[in-house]
């Protein structure tokens, strides 16, 4: 003879704490779907503002995001004027950049300008000597936050980091602006080798993977949470 089914209470507990984790993880993953979102329409900013004809630097510096805009610039004996050298890769070939003070005509602000990278195995470099010839160029304008706590210090004048508060002052400039000038033709055409071109924009696009992720976890939680269920209301003999 046998008893009849086992009776089982309600798992409130544990139905309060998974309602919680769900709802934490729905959550997590709706604001990734967000911030999804608000990186395309980062990127689709930023694509807009590169394809922008260039205007003079001091008109592309009145707009509300100057950043990728490309401006028109003269600066005063740049082909000959001091640099630093920045380590850096261009399409997977590591080298160096070169970064030059400017304190472009008709402004005060002083801007380092980014002449272009170099191959590793290139030694050529430009001559180094006071000038005060024009170079009209059109630039780049790229945002240079400083760099981390893990970048190596300069070397010999060689930098491992974009740090233009540190660059300027190794080139005896004043304070520099935030933004980088990067040169799209090159200021020093003797030297075939120097590639003038603005890095690609560092955008990192992961968001749906981490939403997919959480939202994964708070199905997965569910699953957990009927089996759970599933097996609490099983009939087991006496």
């Amino acid at each position: 003879m046998t008893d009849g089914p086992t009776t089982t209470r309600f798992p409130i507990l544990l139905t309060a704490f998974i309602a919680v984790c769900v709802v934490i993880l729905c959550a997590l993953g709706t604001w990734q779907v967000q911030r999804l979102q608000w990186k395309e329409g980062l990127m689709d900013q930023a694509d807009a503002a590169a394809a922008l004809a260039p205007a003079p630097l001091t008109d592309v510096l009145t707009a509300p995001d100057p950043e990728f805009r490309k401006a028109l610039v003269v600066c005063r004996g740049l082909p000959t004027a001091a640099f630093v050298e920045l380590q850096s890769i261009h399409d997977g070939e590591p080298g160096r950049r070169l970064v030059s003070a400017c304190v472009p005509e008709g402004m005060t602000q002083t801007f380092l300008v980014d002449r272009g990278f170099l191959p590793e195995a290139v030694s050529d470099r430009p001559r180094v000597m006071a000038s005060t010839l024009p170079l009209a160029m059109v630039v780049e304008l790229r945002r240079t936050p400083p760099p981390g706590p893990m970048v190596p210090a300069p070397s010999q004048g060689r930098f491992f980091g974009r740090d233009n508060a540190a660059m300027a002052a190794a080139l005896g400039a004043a304070g520099p602006s935030e933004f980088t000038l990067y040169a799209v033709s090159s200021p020093n055409p003797e030297i075939p080798a120097l590639i003038a071109t603005a890095p690609p924009a560092a955008f990192s696009n992961n968001h749906l993977g981490y939403a997919l992720t959480w939202f994964g976890l708070a199905l997965a939680l569910i699953g957990f949470y009927v089996a759970v269920l599933v097996r609490r209301t099983r009939k087991t003999p006496s």
